[in-house]
């Protein structure tokens, strides 16, 4: 809320004035210990900011390709921070530029902005009551996957950077991202089309960062894995035709029913028999069957929908090449035909941490959580379309702690549940990440020393 002319300052509005005073020595050759105090006090001084942006965007989700209302408030920020700003991309992303005021590197810092068709439990003043149409279908809309945070903390990050442009050497891309979720049937978007579009060039972007808030990982911690971090995803549609016949005289039909139960339970063995489980997770799970209009007609059809998760190239290849031949194969055998589409729709690559850049920013990571708070984890199988970035160039991605510490693990909500909920006291954390990763970097310092990034 703006301070009345008649009001004095808080504190907190103090701290601000003081943060930006002290941004320079972030860029200008302060010693180590000042510059980290700037950047405290900055990020300080702009978390209500933070979590007054998440929890508007909270209360007002948009799905996959329609964020028009959170692109609009992106933007205008964006163009209030005087940079060079792009709407429209792959159809409502945003990208804003800051160039420096002295020459180096070109990095990208990403958030992706949609929501999902969930409806929201939580007991919040700012829960959402939004309601759209998903596949046909009225829905409820929630931002349960903390997208809503990685925009705000993306939006407080261009206002640090932005402050004392003349002194960054080097140039920062913004990519405020559509559809990580995935574009509605029939469209294109996300990641995969901003990339198509040509956001990663002109200029040519070295390094590209990104962050997840987790809903298990406690609050003030960051967690990152070198190489692969993030499953590959590709969906997959298998169509079992066979003859149709009355319930009560099924020796006269071919059974796409009971062909699609051998069809689910030979597929299972694709990861217990043919993947090599030492080099990593995968996953073959069928997450839909439909076939049938009533209880005594044998169909002539049933759809079979599911997903394939991997954790690299070889077993991605290796699912996809197995579950065409299993399900063909079996289907031969009960006298059926079996249609299989792989990949259906969504297809996002392996989320790969480049290693080399990964040690090198480890140490940026720890000076912004303090090492103790910095945890090596395994691999997840989840996916994220910020693989298609990473495959243009270096990339890193982390997570972001997002759980109350009073809230024990076993507790704690999941991704993509209408209980999703995650404690705002860890976006500042976000805004420090990125901030330090992006000065470090463009400084090209050695790890650790902010002294000797700058000149």
């Amino acid at each position: 809320m703006p301070v009345r002319r008649s009001e004095r300052p808080s504190s907190r509005c103090r701290r601000r004035g003081a943060a930006l005073a002290l941004l320079p020595l972030l860029l200008a050759g302060a010693p180590s210990a000042h510059a980290d105090d700037a950047l405290a006090a900055a990020v300080e001084a702009i978390e209500p900011k933070v979590v007054a942006w998440r929890r508007d965007i909270h209360q007002h989700p948009e799905l996959g390709n329609r964020e028009f209302r959170t692109s609009a408030l992106v933007a205008e920020h964006l163009k209030g921070l005087e940079l060079d700003v792009e709407t429209g991309v792959a159809h409502t992303g945003v990208v804003g530029t800051l160039v420096g005021g002295r020459p180096g590197p070109v990095i990208a810092l990403r958030a992706d902005m949609d929501a999902l068709p969930v409806t929201e439990r939580v007991d919040l003043p700012y829960a959402s009551k939004v309601r759209s149409m998903y596949n046909g279908q009225d829905v409820g809309v929630m931002h349960a996957c903390g997208h809503d945070a990685h925009v705000a903390i993306l939006m407080g990050v261009a206002e640090i950077l932005t402050a004392r442009r003349e002194a960054i050497p080097g140039t920062i891309k913004f990519f405020f991202q559509p559809a990580e979720e995935g574009p509605p049937p029939g469209e294109e978007g996300g990641a995969e089309l901003m990339v198509k579009e040509g956001v990663m060039r002109n200029p040519t972007v070295d390094a590209v960062f990104g962050l997840h808030v987790n809903s298990v990982l406690q609050t003030g911690q960051i967690a990152y894995r070198p190489g692969g971090t993030m499953a590959s995803a590709e969906s997959f549609r298998i169509v079992l035709r066979g003859k149709q016949s009355h319930g009560a005289y099924p020796w006269n039909s071919v059974d796409p029913i009971v062909t699609a139960t051998q069809v689910v339970m030979g597929l299972q063995t694709i990861v217990s028999r043919n993947v090599e489980l030492t080099e990593g997770a995968a996953v073959v799970t069928v997450g839909r069957i439909n076939g049938g209009v009533r209880a005594n007609i044998i169909p002539e059809q049933v759809e079979l929908e599911g997903t394939l998760r991997a954790l690299n190239d070889e077993t991605r290849a290796l699912l996809r090449t197995r579950v065409r031949e299993v399900a063909t194969q079996i289907a031969a055998a009960m006298g059926a035909t079996a249609e299989v589409v792989v990949p259906d729709g969504v297809s996002y690559p392996v989320t790969h941490n480049d290693p080399d850049l990964t040690a090198r920013m480890l140490p940026s990571l720890q000076r912004a959580a303090g090492a103790e708070n910095v945890v090596l984890r395994p691999a997840v199988t989840g996916a994220e379309d910020f693989s298609f970035f990473a495959q243009e160039a270096p990339g890193l991605f982390v997570f972001l702690g997002g759980r109350d510490p009073a809230l024990p693990e076993a507790q704690a909500p999941g991704h993509h549940t209408p209980e999703f909920a995650i404690d705002d006291r860890g976006l500042d954390l976000g805004v420090r990440v990125m901030a330090q990763l992006a000065l470090d970097y463009l400084g090209g310092a050695a790890p650790g020393d902010i002294a000797s990034r700058v000149e």
